[in-house]
């Protein structure tokens, strides 16, 4: 099951919607969609490596407007859209923990927390809900995700072939790690 689902993602990477797609997730996940764009950033990048900037670029891009929305749904939207989200995860402690944190750290919060395997939409709102400046926050989403999806990229580009190779043989455990890390960033929610 698993490699016909790696098959169907590494195909529908090649595809020539594949970059709306990538956009799409990218966009979501910064303000409501659980899953990272990692999902298809990778198989795209391994799919064509010599467009792995490209692609971490368009992923940057969404991912900061995506942003956008998370900021403007915890600034202004909170109760009616926010809360929801947030009791779905039950992460309300955690709103109010990161709000605190906000308020107190600024920008540094949005700039360790965009690398980190912790849902990005948490830190959007969080950083709406918190009054955080639109500029600066912009600013750091900006540097933090693109940090991330270029470095992703670099490593794919560079070292392609045998990660694609090690993916390949070693689908059940990458997919279990992916699984864990996803996982754990909701759980590292509870506890921030």
């Amino acid at each position: 099951m698993l490699d016909r689902l790696y098959a169907r993602i590494i195909a529908l990477a090649a595809s020539r919607h594949a970059i709306i797609w990538l956009a799409v997730i990218a966009f979501a996940e910064a303000s409501v969609f659980p899953l990272p764009p990692d999902i298809m950033l990778v198989p795209m990048v391994l799919a064509c490596r010599a467009r792995a900037f490209r692609l971490a670029a368009i992923c940057t891009a969404a991912s900061v407007c995506g942003a956008i929305l998370g900021w403007t749904i915890g600034s202004f939207l909170l109760e009616y859209i926010a809360m929801p989200i947030v009791r779905f995860y039950h992460a309300q402690n955690t709103l109010l923990v990161l709000q605190e944190r906000f308020r107190e750290w600024g920008v540094w919060i949005i700039l360790i927390k965009g690398l980190t395997p912790i849902p990005f939409k948490f830190v959007t709102i969080a950083s709406g809900a918190a009054h955080l400046p639109l500029a600066p926050f912009l600013l750091a989403c900006a540097v933090t995700r693109g940090a991330r999806f270029f470095l992703l990229a670099a490593l794919l580009r560079r070292f392609g072939a045998p990660i694609q190779a090690f993916i390949e043989r070693r689908l059940p455990l990458v997919a279990g790690l992916f699984a864990l890390a996803l996982i754990g960033g909701i759980v590292a929610l509870k506890y921030i």
